[in-house]
């Protein structure tokens, strides 16, 4: 008779369900992931981002805790460029509030770490991580450093002469943050959804497949323009929808010389660019949603189309009532909802 305690733990628990578990836990990684891109969009606008100028990575899980700590704190912030030229006679109580969105974005950003370091080395441990599935989960665990990392560096564009964050900066981190997101989802979707060795959708219908793809280029690109649009404050002009300044094409578009720094430092521009992409992204969904609507994936179509014109209403609300928290904050969620299901129908159509 065997005794189950000395066993192995890879003989324990049998590979699917090894899998079932690793898959749940990358899940969960994926939903914190989410709420860390919220929340970084709400630092941005309460303009909170810059309220803690040094990077701790150990001793800042600990928040100031005396009125002593706090002064210090603020005495900091006050070196820099963002009270000096913007926030200058700012109170103790007023800089707390800003201090605290950074401080919960932050410690949000070491939990998600935490969240995926622990269970990755007891999944390791005992076994029940797959040698081909290790350099994925090693990628991802360093691509969560490299964020953090990219976090600072953009942080640190805002502590130099100009009271803001570099635009470029913060379009990589959210960039960033969207492909660690996608990665973590779409290995979790495979191992929830494994290969059945039958052709997939994908396989046999290459014409959709490539429909797909220009869906996903679309939507990294208008995600992309919707950081050029936070970092360059462009979503406070021309707050009028459908036209901008009376027409559909602004007067002062291509101001800047030569023509093509428009596009990725002139504001009309970029919300001009950050439109189009929109309605771009909007047809092409209702498109594919067309041809696979007699698919065995029409299920998950619907979900992209949904996502798709729930975040133009979303985007449309945001710029005309001239960027409003709530409104921004679900603008930025939208976007994710709208991945999420990008990436649903995509592993549909690979594993279908």
């Amino acid at each position: 008779m065997h005794n189950t305690a000395t066993m192995p733990a890879r003989a324990r628990v049998d590979q699917a369900t090894a899998d079932r578990r690793i898959a749940l836990w990358l899940l969960a990684v994926s939903a914190m992931v989410f709420a860390m891109v919220v929340v970084g969009g709400i630092t941005r606008l309460t303009e909170s981002g810059l309220s803690i100028v040094t990077w701790k990575p150990l001793s800042g899980v600990v928040p100031p805790l005396t009125d002593a700590d706090w002064q210090a704190e603020f005495e900091a912030y006050k070196q820099y460029p963002e009270y000096q030229k913007v926030n200058r006679g700012m109170t103790l109580d007023e800089f707390k509030k800003i201090f605290w969105w950074e401080y919960a974005h932050r410690l949000l950003g070491r939990s998600i770490g935490l969240a995926f370091a622990i269970p990755l080395a007891v999944f390791w441990i005992r076994g029940y991580v797959r040698r081909e599935l290790r350099v994925r989960l090693v990628g991802l665990f360093l691509l969560g450093g490299l964020q953090g990392l990219m976090g600072w560096y953009m942080v640190k564009s805002g502590l130099v002469d100009r009271p803001d964050v570099s635009h470029y900066r913060l379009t990589a981190h959210l960039s960033l943050a969207i492909i660690i997101y996608s990665a973590l989802m779409w290995v979790a979707l495979g191992l929830l959804r494994p290969e059945t060795g039958t052709p997939s959708l994908k396989a046999r219908r290459p014409d959709l497949w490539r429909l797909f793809l220009v869906l996903v280029g679309l939507t990294a690109l208008q995600i992309g323009l919707g950081g050029f649009v936070a970092g360059l404050n462009a979503g406070m002009v021309y707050n009028t929808w459908p036209l901008m300044g009376g027409g559909f094409i602004p007067g002062d578009l291509l101001f800047m010389d030569p023509w093509w720094v428009n596009f990725l430092e002139h504001t009309t521009t970029v919300q001009f660019s950050h439109r189009m992409i929109a309605y771009a992204v909007v047809v092409t969904a209702a498109v594919l949603w067309w041809r696979l609507r007699v698919t065995g994936v029409a299920d998950a179509a619907n979900l992209v189309l949904a996502a798709v014109l729930i975040q133009l209403v979303l985007g449309i609300l945001t710029l005309v009532y001239v960027v409003p928290i709530p409104l921004a904050a679900l603008h930025q969620a939208g976007a994710m909802v709208l991945v999420t299901a990008i990436l649903y129908l995509g592993h549909r159509m690979v594993r279908s």
